[in-house]
């Protein structure tokens, strides 16, 4: 019997090699607040499939944490080619409800922008982790063309809001190379004003902007000026997040959600249902956790023992603190509606399949360290 319990004990340390586990637990608690929202919101059929969504990523998480991350530096270059492949191809074969975003694999849509969030860190990640840090301005200027492709390419789809997060993770490395933060705020500042210009000029504006673009704007401009039609949604959602009070309705009662007036709200407005329901406090025990996750990452980006897990990991950590930030200054109305999920929160099988595999990135990173005897 002793021998058989060393033995399950092996085993066990086995299977979970790589696992960092205070990451995985508030991840998992993460999930569990999404299950719960997802169950009240929509109902046990999209639990059952979020839930298979969740066992795909932690799969994903896990295999990726066990693999050295010297052999996954090496596989970089080809991971970002093998991304870019179902980007090209949704111009052909993609579907959508505003454009082609998405491919039909018969059993599973797949939407080959969210590869793009894992792919795009590691790449750039590569290719200046042999360079001298901080980057030149010529290496920089590779990077940018690294990051810019495929972002003009999910822009084409149209789907502004995830090519913003694509270009952000590929940024986010940049600045952990060292490159002076003045350098961002003044192409921020440059960059923001001229698509500023650019989108309100009468030409550009009825020349390239969809009408559903355009009316994202102008809502998020002064979303009464159509409360039932353009500017429902955010006037619904910010009803519900005010209406949780401290400790919320109650799951599951929820008058905003369950009576349909908060729009995707499984999706989109998921942190709608999160905030109304389980009130200030739920917000709080969420906002905490992802809090905690961001700082595992960037303290694991700290202690990592070469420049492209150092890269990666930060990368990974302060891409998820984005996404969240624009989820929920998009429900609070302090941001433009840009269909960005809440993530782990919002129903989505490739955002939360990819979100997972990246942390499996991280894991990887934090077992390539002397101090916790990695794999090298």
């Amino acid at each position: 019997m002793r021998d058989f319990l060393r033995w399950l004990l092996e085993m066990a340390q086995r299977l979970t090699r790589g696992l960092d586990w205070p990451l995985l637990l508030a991840l998992c608690a993460l999930m569990g607040m999404g299950l719960a929202v997802l169950d009240s919101a929509g109902g046990s059929g999209l639990v059952m499939a979020q839930g298979a969504r969740f066992a795909v990523g932690l799969v994903a998480m896990w295999a990726i944490a066990r693999v050295p991350v010297l052999r996954i530096r090496a596989w970089t270059p080809m991971i970002y080619a093998l991304s870019m492949l179902p980007l090209l191809a949704v111009f052909v074969l993609g579907t959508g409800k505003y454009g082609r975003q998405w491919l039909d694999l018969k059993l599973f849509y797949l939407q080959p922008a969210e590869l793009l969030k894992v792919s795009m860190p590691m790449m750039v990640a590569w290719y200046l982790h042999r360079m001298p840090l901080p980057p030149r301005i010529p290496v920089v200027l590779v990077a940018c063309v690294i990051i810019g492709v495929p972002t003009a390419l999910v822009m084409l789809q149209p789907d502004l809001g995830t090519a913003m997060l694509i270009a952000a993770s590929g940024v986010f490395v940049l600045y952990l190379a060292g490159m002076p933060w003045w350098w961002f705020i003044t192409a921020g500042t440059v960059g923001g004003s001229a698509l500023a210009v650019v989108l309100f000029a009468p030409i550009s504006w009825f020349s390239f902007l969809r009408p559903y673009q355009q009316d994202r704007i102008l809502t998020f401009r002064d979303p009464d000026n159509d409360p039932l039609g353009a500017g429902w949604n955010i006037i619904q959602s910010k009803i519900a997040i005010g209406s949780g009070g401290l400790t919320g309705k109650g799951w599951g009662l929820g008058s905003q959600s369950h009576l349909n007036f908060i729009p995707e709200q499984t999706t989109d407005f998921a942190f709608s249902v999160l905030s109304e329901e389980f009130g200030w406090l739920g917000v709080a025990f969420v906002i905490a956790l992802y809090i905690f996750v961001i700082g595992r990452c960037l303290w694991i980006a700290a202690q990592s023992r070469d420049g492209y897990s150092r890269l990666v990991a930060g990368a990974v950590g302060l891409s998820f603190f984005v996404y969240a930030l624009v989820n929920g200054g998009m429900i609070s109305g302090l941001l433009p509606v840009v269909g960005v999920p809440m993530p782990l929160i919002s129903y989505g099988g490739t955002a939360a399949v990819s979100l997972l595999a990246g942390f499996g990135l991280v894991m990887a990173a934090r077992s390539y360290n002397p101090v916790h005897g990695g794999h090298g």
